[in-house]
């Protein structure tokens, strides 16, 4: 068998996700999941990363130093990750790294997308060839370079009659809408808009710890109708796709220049959850084939029991089930894709969709490192 390492780490910075994948060289045949770990940052490396992504100017000794930092801790999840199944590096044909995204820029005058990452500093420390970089290509076709994920979903829930939306519920919510695999309509994807980014944030500034399980938190609280509506005035709501979005549009300063300031915390809380369910639905509902349409969610956001009962509820005429009844754990679809992106560079198969990043056509995505 094949096997790849898949490392992700989202707008969340809760950790580096690492997959261990069974990929077989034929194109017909499903990647396998085998078994994933999520190493939990530093609180020092989480602060620094999280500076980095707001901070309008930086050093180069801070760049550097945090880069450093960031790779040695996506070394340390290989290792735990082949120490479990006594695997040498030898036996990895190669590590697909996302890197950590500290801004991303579509729109700009000059559009530029910047994952800190050190390829060659990784296949230095793990002894594993290393595919990197692999958002840039995309971009530099004229694409958003983001998401790159629903050439994966294609990949492994496409169905021959059923028409599937993939909703992966990070910090950033995306959707993916797969028509049936006799279908001549595209593959379409995109970010709808925050999804756990925006709640972590506001649980952390209000209660212990920086997740609200299962959102019970947002669930105790009220939907502040007049809160939703100001915050759906977001002109990217509206916007047709391809589009893509991050932590450099959705942040808490943006949540707060929207706020009256005699809101309930928890109230807020449940109109985040409200902002993520509903904008997810108005996104979904042009794709929405009756009785005839499956949503699968990934994602931290898929162990919201709040969040999915928001969901079903805009969403009635949708069969609603986690990734995990397809044998990938919601937790760790992302981190595989990047496995399956690094086999596709490795044999030169293209990465993108460009119905869905806006690129000009099909491209191979992503560097090779050597050990």
């Amino acid at each position: 068998m094949t096997l790849f390492v898949g490392l992700m780490s989202g707008t969340s910075l809760d950790g580096i996700d690492a997959a261990l994948v069974e990929i077989v060289d034929d194109v017909t045949r499903r990647p396998r999941l085998i078994d994933a770990l999520c190493l939990p940052m530093s609180a020092e490396l989480k602060a620094a990363l999280l500076e980095l992504t707001q901070a309008s100017q930086v050093s180069f000794a801070m760049l550097g130093a945090t880069e450093s930092a960031f790779c040695d801790h996506q070394a340390e999840a290989v290792r735990q990750l082949l120490q479990r199944h006594d695997l040498e590096p030898s036996a990895i044909t190669a590590i697909g790294s996302h890197g950590q995204t500290i801004e991303h820029a579509p729109y700009a005058e000059t559009p530029f997308t910047y994952q800190l990452d050190n390829p060659s500093r990784l296949a230095e420390l793990t002894g594993c060839q290393v595919v990197a970089d692999f958002r840039r290509r995309d971009m530099a076709a004229g694409g958003q370079a983001a998401p790159l994920a629903p050439i994966f979903h294609q990949a492994l829930f496409s169905d021959p009659v059923r028409t599937r939306l993939i909703l992966n519920l990070g910090g950033i919510a995306n959707l993916t809408r797969l028509p049936p695999e006799t279908s001549l309509l595209p593959v379409i994807g995109f970010d709808t808009g925050p999804a756990n980014l925006l709640l972590d944030a506001w649980h952390a500034r209000h209660r212990h710890g920086p997740i609200d399980e299962a959102g019970s938190w947002a669930a105790s609280g009220s939907i502040d109708q007049s809160l939703l509506a100001r915050l759906f005035e977001e002109p990217y709501f509206a916007a047709p796709p391809p589009k893509s979005t991050g932590r450099e549009q959705f942040h808490l300063a943006w949540l707060e220049a929207r706020l009256c300031g005699n809101e309930a915390a928890a109230d807020v809380q449940a109109t985040l959850a409200e902002l993520t369910a509903a904008s997810v639905a108005r996104a979904a509902r042009d794709f929405i084939v009756a009785d005839n349409t499956d949503l699968i969610v990934c994602g931290g956001g898929a162990r919201n029991r709040h969040l999915m009962e928001r969901l079903a509820t805009h969403l009635p005429a949708v069969s609603i089930t986690r990734c995990d009844a397809f044998g990938w754990s919601a937790d760790w679809l992302e981190a595989g894709a990047f496995a399956w992106l690094a086999w596709r560079r490795i044999h030169r198969l293209t990465g993108n969709l460009p119905e869905v990043t806006g690129a000009s056509g099909p491209r191979v995505l992503g560097g090779i490192y050597a050990p």
